[in-house]
């Protein structure tokens, strides 16, 4: 059975309560369709079983097939030191369908990132050896596709609805 190398840490963006009883850690990738599909059913997981779960993202870049991957991941880590990593992470998946060079300025635009600021960040070295720190904690953990879910600390074999129905039986 893979388990999440390394364990969650002060480096992760973790959503959701501390003392929840469920951790969840997605590797994605901002431009693989099934990521795009597995969000709406991890919103609803957030929404649904709210404090008992805490949820973890990390990317997972497939960049040899998805050209926007890595410049989406940057974007979301340009956002988060400003403070509004889930706020971009959201809006990637949110136009997943139009992802551009030219999309990630508006999306912090609309998101309401100082600009210059995060075109000086998406540019740091910083920001791409997080991602690629990411990316090697996927390898050491097992990953081999996106979405890949790791439920405290255990590879979940399935997808995001899977996820959703084991949460459901495992709370009645």
């Amino acid at each position: 059975m893979s388990t999440l190398k390394p364990e969650i840490n002060d480096q992760d963006h973790i959503q959701g309560d501390d003392s929840a009883s469920v951790t969840i850690v997605e590797f994605g990738d901002y431009q693989c369709p099934y990521c795009g599909d597995a969000y709406p059913i991890m919103k609803e997981i957030e929404e649904t079983f709210g404090h008992q779960i805490k949820f973890v993202f990390r990317h997972f870049p497939l960049a040899n097939a998805h050209q926007y991957a890595f410049p989406a991941a940057i974007a979301a880590e340009a956002a988060a030191l400003q403070g509004k990593f889930w706020e971009m992470h959201d809006a990637l998946y949110e136009n997943q369908y139009r992802l551009n060079a030219e999309l990630f300025d508006e999306l912090a635009e609309t998101i309401g990132l100082d600009l210059e600021q995060f075109q000086k960040d998406s540019a740091s070295e910083a920001i791409r050896t997080i991602i690629e720190d990411h990316f090697d904690s996927g390898i050491r953990s097992g990953v081999n596709g996106t979405p890949s879910f790791y439920v405290n600390g255990t590879k979940f074999d399935g997808g995001a609805a899977d996820l959703y129905q084991m949460l459901k039986e495992s709370t009645e």
